[in-house]
């Protein structure tokens, strides 16, 4: 084989190793889960809010009657999620990947209700 044969081979095998990982970073995937209570209850209503890991392009949802949620169709890459209901939020569950044309699954807690109330005087 010739220099030349020699380094075109081993440049498009650099060129293969390389593209592979990049297919596991394009495509649409799907994030979905559940919402839970203190006790491991669903919690039906709540809303679910996703974001970009760096806070970009923030989207909502609402869970069913089961508690379960799902943001389809999302692009491969880092999302944080976290749940609101009635006055209280889940701690946001940060850094999940969406891969192309797969399912991440998540569980979101919201804490247990607190006896503690917040009074502000009126003037």
């Amino acid at each position: 084989m010739t220099r030349l044969g020699i380094f075109a081979a081993l440049f498009i095998a650099i060129g293969l190793a390389a593209a592979l990982p990049a297919q596991n970073l394009f495509g649409l995937g799907t994030l979905q889960g559940q919402v839970v209570d203190a006790h491991g209850k669903p919690v039906a209503e709540a809303s679910v809010t996703i974001q970009t890991s760096d806070g970009l392009h923030p989207h909502a949802t609402h869970t069913d009657a089961n508690g379960h949620f799902e943001f389809q169709r999302y692009n491969a890459g880092q999302y944080d999620v976290r749940a609101y209901y009635k006055g209280a939020f889940s701690d946001w569950n940060k850094r999940l990947v969406i891969r192309p044309k797969k399912v991440t699954d998540v569980t979101l807690t919201l804490p247990a209700d607190s006896a503690e109330t917040v009074v502000v005087p009126t003037k």
